[in-house]
């Protein structure tokens, strides 16, 4: 029939699991791109803040 086919038989490698044809490529590149972003806001989150430089102490 026309249109059992399904269009994941034409892809190969990456492209099976990340593509916009299907609803299964196209979930993946979703999550892939909810992932990216949430991995670049914890790391600006949860890096160290950097430390200031503490004054000398005056000789009297």
């Amino acid at each position: 029939m026309a249109g059992s086919d399904s269009g994941a038989q034409q892809f190969t490698g990456i492209q099976r699991y990340f593509n916009s044809y299907t609803m299964f490529g196209r979930k993946n590149c979703v999550l892939l791109t909810y992932g990216t972003i949430f991995t670049i806001l914890m790391y600006f989150k949860l890096r160290p803040s950097k430390q200031k430089a503490l004054p000398e102490p005056k000789s009297e």
